[in-house]
Parts: structure tokens; sequence; C-alpha cells
């Protein structure tokens, strides 16, 4: 065992240093890992020829043998580590050493080292050769698999945070005006009854005025929120200005579109937002205006002209007192004020 450790820890250690790869610490690394590969595996070797005799009456007993004694070799490997911290004075807690003995426990693993140390134990003892190398074979082809397949599912993890944040409103979390450009050109292709609403928050330069940009950030925070609270899953919300925001209703008809919207307007003008400031909370409450344009998606009104129509229904709201909701049925084209 301790030939084996050693050429193959160096072996490791070789490569790293000539690929630039090694950290700082990488020789003493080495030499902790032949010393605590070679106790616990020895260990675990002693085990099974003490125990071997009584779980060989049991069906299946080798294996589950060979199961139990993985297991306790990662718990001795993880406690020598723990020992190490505690030398070093790197540890903090004693909950915090048994946090890292039983860190990332997969049985699923534990069983596929069991397994084909089982399979190459036994070829070992029978002295078929040819089969002990293709296990080895075997073992490395499926660590190379899985080591690919979970360098792939990373990739994509990284790649979906990366599109996350270049398709999210830092403020808000709410989608961004880029994502926004990007869906309607999605949803042009649908075909779809759709409502395009766009809300503005009323008077904010006062509120701002008034306090700070900070509670104005807030009171922004605060209308997205409301807003999304509304929407179902097949719904869509960007911040598509400073204090404006669009929504793609979807999966509802007109009434029901409209019905939704003045919900939203009342819920929204009987709320108010808690801030601080100067040092004390204070309890602001705000309106917002709508414009909300429904119509069937086509080749002759695209989602973006839906965008400008609602957006000239939500200024036509402002401009009769704000705090309300101007609509054109694009279907019946009837405008409702």
């Amino acid at each position: 065992m301790l030939i084996f450790e050693t050429l193959f820890r160096f072996t490791v250690y070789s490569y790293r240093k000539w690929t630039k790869t090694a950290d700082p610490s990488e020789l003493s690394d080495t030499f902790y890992n032949i010393g605590c590969f070679v106790i616990t595996n020895s260990i675990a070797y002693f085990l099974f020829q003490h125990f071997i005799g009584g779980f060989q009456t049991v069906p299946f007993g080798f294996w589950i043998l060979m199961f139990l004694l993985v297991c306790i070799s990662s718990y001795l490997s993880g406690t020598f580590m723990v020992v190490v911290f505690v030398i070093l004075g790197e540890l903090k807690s004693f909950k915090e050493g048994i946090n890292f003995i039983f860190r990332g426990i997969s049985f699923l693993d534990y069983g596929k080292v069991a397994v084909s140390n089982g399979m190459l134990l036994i070829f070992l003892q029978n002295k078929s050769w040819e089969m002990l190398i293709i296990v080895f074979i075997l073992n490395y082809i499926v660590s190379r698999y899985f080591y690919s397949k979970s360098q792939s599912i990373q990739n994509k993890v990284e790649r979906d945070q990366f599109e996350q944040m270049a398709y999210t409103d830092f403020l808000t979390g709410v989608f961004n005006r880029t994502f926004m450009d990007k869906k309607m050109a999605e949803l042009n292709q649908t075909g779809e009854s759709i409502g395009i609403v766009v809300a503005e928050i009323d008077k904010f330069k006062g509120i701002n005025d008034s306090y700070n940009h900070a509670v104005g950030d807030k009171v922004i925070q605060h209308f997205a929120a409301t807003l999304k609270s509304y929407l179902d899953g097949d719904d869509f919300l960007f911040r598509s200005g400073g204090e404006e925001f669009t929504l793609c209703i979807r999966r509802r008809n007109f009434d029901e579109t409209l019905t939704l919207i003045n919900t939203m307007l009342g819920g929204i003008a009987n709320n108010s937002v808690a801030v601080e400031y100067n040092g004390e909370q204070l309890f602001i409450s705000y309106t917002a205006s709508f414009g909300l344009y429904y119509y069937k998606v086509n080749e002759h009104i695209s989602m973006e002209k839906g965008y400008i129509l609602a957006d000239e229904l939500m200024l036509q709201s402002k401009q009769h007192g704000r705090n309300k909701i101007s609509v054109i049925n694009g279907l019946l084209n009837e405008k409702v004020i």
C-alpha cells in the first residue's frame, strides 16, 4: 500500500508541477495524502480480514462489508484532516469539525467505490490480471465521463448565471429592457392575444426631490414587487425605464386582463412603502398610471408597436389626472378611459 500510494501521489505531484497547476503546499499535501490513505486503507483491509468470515454467511455479505469499509475509510480520512486543522489552529468549533467529516456524503458514490474495490479485490485474489486491468480502465472511463458531465453542468450553470445577470434589473430584480426586447421578438411569432401594459409611478420626481434617491429607489422596488405579485407564471414584467414598467399579460381575455389591471391600480393606491429618512421610519403612499393595449399579435401590429401604443395610453392616463387606466381593445378597436 505504501509503495502504491507513493508512486501514485508523486506521479500526480510531478504532473501538476509540470503543468504549473500545483498549489504552493502541493509537496506537503502529497506526503499527507500518502500517509492518510496508507493508514485508512490498511485499517480497512485489516477490518476486512477480521469480519469477512461472519459476513460470508449473510446474502451479499461481501458487498455489504465492502460498502461499510468504504464509509469507514471516508470518515477516518475526514477525521485525520480535522486533526490537522486543529493542530494548525484553523478549526473554529467542534460542530465545524463534525460538518467537515460528514460533508458532501453521497451513498451512491460510496456504492460505486465499494463495487469497484470489491471487483478489484476479487480479481486480485484470483490472479485474473486481464480483468483487473479492465476494471482499472473502466474506472478511469467512468470517472472521466462523470468529470466531463459535471464540467458541462457547471459551464451551463455559469452561462445561465451570466445570462440572468445580463437580463436582470439589479435594483428591482425583474427583467430589464434588454430582455424585454428579446422576449418581444419571440412573442411576435406566437400570434396570441396579449395585453401590453405600461405602468409608471405618478409624480416620482417629487418623491426624489422631497426625500432623496435612496427613498426613491425603495418606492421603485415596492412598485415592482407589487406589480409582480399579481402576475402568473406565463406573464412577464420588465423595467422599461426609470420608474416605468412594462407588463405582458398572457392567457387571459380582454375582460380578465382589464380586471387584473384595475386590481393592480387599487392595490397600489391603497398601499404604502416603509422607508427610512433622517433616522425616522416613514410610510409613503403613491399612485401609478396605466396604459393597456389588448390585441392579437400579427404582422401588422408587432409587440414593439403594441408597446408604443400602450405607452401613449399611459401618458393619456397622466393627462387625465393620473391614478387611472387608459385602455384600447384592439380586437374590437374600442377605447376606454
